[in-house]
């Protein structure tokens, strides 16, 4: 059998040749999607640490058109807090922002720029992604307007924890690095559509950072278009979690080996929850198993509002099945 040995010519031409081929899929990319990727500048009131005084300061973050009448997303935790919001284009064009609505349990927000003919980005299906795939990030970091920055993606399917303490499911992580001004920029793949939002760094880590999926910020923008907020249900209670005895478990045939017990409960809300007791622990909820708070909020979604759901619970080591109407959370 004969070898075949390439020349080292041959293999360092093949290997530029793949290099350009990269290179050239980036900077399409790039030059496509950046017309619509906006360097957002903010006024913010905050405390003065010294003087303890209100005073006006300056922050900044990224934001993406949407649609061509001027629609854009980006951060919740950019404008928070915003009385001004200005928005600054790759061609120079500068335009003041109107919020259209922010949601923080999944750190995005809606803004409005009024110019026809704007360049939009087009949502690719985050369920389609596969690690290892081509991840482009644009943005702003550290205010160096435009930056672009590529890896793939690491991993679909994370979690990441929003300010207000809820839990973001559907996390896209990335390598393409990610700096403080990138924040609400998009990433999008190698057809320049975008598969996240970009939304957090690991600061003491190097490569861990994270964008909300497409698919996420697609449903959560339209919410925000429609109604300036995502609706979602409430139970009109305060819960923690607890572990359970192997003896409560066994006894009842529960799932999980923790639940979510009841210390508080609101009346006179726009739930029914006269059903419930102080104390109670939540193992169930229209017989799917509740282990924690987050899985408590995953279910209290719009669809659940005003409709009689039943509530499996522990009382006195007992499970019961009980029924609450979720209200609307305000």
């Amino acid at each position: 059998m004969t070898q075949v040995i390439e020349h080292p010519d041959f293999v360092a031409n093949n290997d530029r040749q793949l290099l350009d081929s990269y290179s050239t899929t980036i900077t399409a990319v790039v030059r496509n999607a950046s017309q619509a990727v906006a360097h957002i500048n903010v006024t913010k009131k905050t405390k003065h640490p010294r003087t303890g005084k209100w005073v006006e300061m300056p922050a900044s973050g990224s934001g993406f058109v949407i649609s061509t009448d001027g629609y854009m997303v980006t951060n919740h935790h950019v404008i928070e807090g915003a009385s001004m919001i200005k928005t600054s284009f790759a061609d120079g064009l500068e335009l003041t922002a109107s919020l259209i609505g922010a949601d923080p349990s999944t750190d995005m927000a809606v803004l409005k720029v009024y110019k026809e003919d704007l360049k939009p980005l087009q949502f690719a299906d985050s369920d389609l992604l596969e690690p290892g795939q081509i991840a482009i990030a644009i943005g702003n970091p550290m205010g160096l307007q435009h930056t672009v920055t590529a890896g793939v993606v690491s991993a679909t399917g994370r979690t990441l924890r929003a300010n207000n303490g809820r839990l973001i499911d559907d996390i896209i992580q990335t390598d393409a690095a990610l700096n403080p001004g990138n924040s609400g920029g998009p990433l999008v793949n190698s057809e320049g559509k975008i598969i996240g939002v970009n939304t957090a760094v690991i600061a003491t880590a190097q490569g861990l950072c994270f964008a909300v999926s497409s698919n996420l910020a697609t449903y959560v923008a339209g919410q925000l278009i429609m109604h300036g907020k995502v609706k979602r249900a409430h139970l009109g209670i305060a819960a923690q979690p607890v572990n359970l005895t192997a003896r409560m478990i066994g006894a009842n045939q529960l799932r999980t080996k923790t639940g979510v017990y009841v210390f508080e409960i609101t009346a006179d809300v726009n739930a029914q929850n006269n059903q419930l007791k102080l104390g109670d622990i939540i193992v169930e909820f229209d017989e799917k198993p509740v282990a924690t708070v987050d899985n408590l909020h995953k279910y209290l979604n719009e669809t659940v509002i005003g409709k009689r759901t039943s509530l499996g619970i522990l009382r006195e080591g007992r499970k019961q099945i009980i029924s609450v109407v979720p209200g609307e959370l305000k």
